[in-house]
């Protein structure tokens, strides 16, 4: 089979809409607030970024990454089961553990990575790795990598997984789903999956990337939301590069499987471990987090006004009650427009295409952030009026 020029293949993402370009975002024109970016030279008020609290730009997570690194340096210098293990890592895994109810929590250097490290720890040939079809690509890949047969049942669906799970000429060893979904801003039935994991035996998985934080009355989670404990769901992954603002993910769970993982992820096992300057901040963004509750009730306010006022401007929105909020387009061509209409508005909101969600379901997905102003919100909402009213 003779090989395609690359230039071939770059100009049939282009004619369907689907090449992917990167823009530089230059500085931030508040000091400690990013709702507002300078992105090539022009000032745009940001509504695609998973900064939910607003502490990516705090100046204390600042402060404590920069006194850390005068102690500590600027990086590891090797993975954490050689000598890149530090006291800033322990301190944070202890915290997170806490602040999840599990026995311990792990560090990983990304989401994608913990993901990754849990599937195919708990996977393996001769079994099947359950997911929902909505589900990140993370926990597809690690299904994938895990080598055992990966099925997927239909999205928010648990009377399908349930049926699944029964009928497997397989033993299911793992079901997984997102908690949030990130493109979709919806939440997983969790207490149903919780149900039928236990009775099929299988470990459940939640990645809650996206809830950590901002969902439920302590901001622990969309598990927090739903009344489920540790024993509900002993396997959750979590990330920090979005409501912690600073960089990173972790696994919180019963002891034995943060012992299993520590001899079995591969992601975790074979790369440097994440710079401890990194995980001071979060450290003191974890303080924050609790400390200043205000922080998750203004983005989820900020969600519901966003949804009154489109409702009323007749901006067609999916269904969620997260501070993300997708606006179906059904075409790339039409997401892409309406990201170059917004841009010229004055805002940055991010077009979603295939492959990151199904062909026809291409969208705007708008994010609300505690460091968002109501007048900002309203001024969006009207220019989508403009833009993609139905």
């Amino acid at each position: 089979m003779q090989r395609q020029p690359l230039e071939q293949l770059l100009e049939r993402l282009e004619h369907r809409n689907l090449r992917r370009l990167r823009h530089t975002v230059q500085s931030f024109p508040e000091r400690g607030n990013r709702a507002e970016v300078i992105v090539e030279g022009r000032r745009l008020v940001d509504f695609s970024s998973n900064d939910y609290l607003g502490l990516a730009a705090h100046p204390a997570l600042a402060a404590a990454m920069a006194e850390c690194a005068s102690r500590c340096g600027s990086g590891s210098g090797a993975s954490h089961l050689v000598s890149g293990h530090g006291a800033e890592h322990a301190a944070l895994e202890e915290e997170l553990a806490a602040f999840t109810g599990r026995e311990r929590a792990l560090l990983f250097c990304t989401g994608y990575m913990a993901n990754l490290g849990v599937m195919s720890a708990l996977a393996d040939r001769g079994e099947a790795a359950l997911l929902d079809r909505l589900s990140h690509a993370s926990l597809i890949d690690g299904g994938l990598l895990s080598g055992a047969r990966l099925r997927r049942y239909a999205h928010c669906d648990a009377g399908a997984a349930r049926r699944m799970l029964a009928d497997g000429s397989r033993r299911t060893a793992v079901l997984a789903t997102d908690g949030v979904f990130s493109m979709d801003g919806d939440v997983a039935p969790l207490a149903e999956l919780a149900q039928a994991a236990r009775a099929h035996g299988a470990w459940l998985v939640v990645d809650d990337a996206h809830g950590i934080g901002v969902m439920g009355p302590n901001g622990r989670g969309v598990l927090e939301s739903a009344g489920l404990t540790a024993e509900d769901v002993p396997a959750l992954v979590g990330t920090l590069g979005k409501a912690f603002g600073s960089f990173g993910a972790f696994v919180a769970g019963p002891s034995a499987l943060i012992e299993l993982l520590l001899q079995k992820a591969r992601s975790y096992m074979y790369t440097t471990a994440l710079p401890q300057p990194v995980a001071a901040a979060t450290r003191e963004a974890l303080r924050i987090a609790q400390r200043e509750r205000w922080r998750r009730e203004r983005a989820l306010e900020l969600a519901r006004r966003f949804r009154a006022a489109a409702g009323q401007a007749g901006v067609a929105l999916a269904d969620s009650a997260t501070p993300i909020q997708p606006i179906p387009l059904g075409s790339a061509g039409a997401a892409l427009r309406a990201q170059q209409a917004l841009r010229a508005a004055g805002f940055w909101v991010v077009a979603i295409r295939a492959p990151t969600v199904p062909e026809g379901r291409e969208r705007l997905r708008v994010t609300l952030t505690a460091a968002h102003r109501e007048d900002q919100v309203d001024a969006l909402v009207e220019a989508l009026s403009r833009v993609c009213a139905r």
